[in-house]
């Protein structure tokens, strides 16, 4: 980040310019001016001290779930970006659990077959929904 004077508490302004100058875009929504604050710091310490060791990066991108579509960065192999064969999806709506099984030809909700997630959400709802938005898939 743009370097920020440890004489003088920096304004919210100040932080926001220099994440834009570091980021090369605004920072997200109703991020707090103290937590600007500490990764305008943690950036200086890393162009100081040469940011983190990369094994350090390899271990928190396991952590970080990667976008639908997107490959990993180790395998070049895509990531799965729904569940396979077998589960079973689960979403409680409006005090009831809700239970559907993904099968190789479609998907199973109370024992009646269907042919797509936005079918059985709209089953459930009674309203037009994005079936895998419904189900966090």
């Amino acid at each position: 980040m743009a370097s920020i004077s440890t004489e003088h508490e920096p304004t919210r302004k100040d932080l926001i310019d220099a994440w834009i100058k570091a980021y090369g875009g605004p920072p997200p929504k109703g991020l707090s001016t103290r937590l600007l604050l500490y990764a305008c710091h943690y950036n200086r310490q890393a162009k100081d001290c040469g940011g983190l060791k990369k094994s350090t990066l390899r271990q928190l991108k396991r952590c970080v779930p990667a976008l639908p579509g997107t490959t990993t960065s180790d395998t070049g192999t895509p990531v799965a970006h729904k569940p396979g064969v077998g589960s079973r999806l689960v979403r409680e709506w409006r005090g009831r659990t809700h239970m559907v099984d993904i099968r190789d030809d479609g998907f199973v909700y109370e024992g009646k077959p269907y042919r797509s997630l936005s079918a059985i959400a709209r089953t459930i709802t009674g309203a037009r929904w994005s079936g895998p938005r419904f189900f966090g898939v």
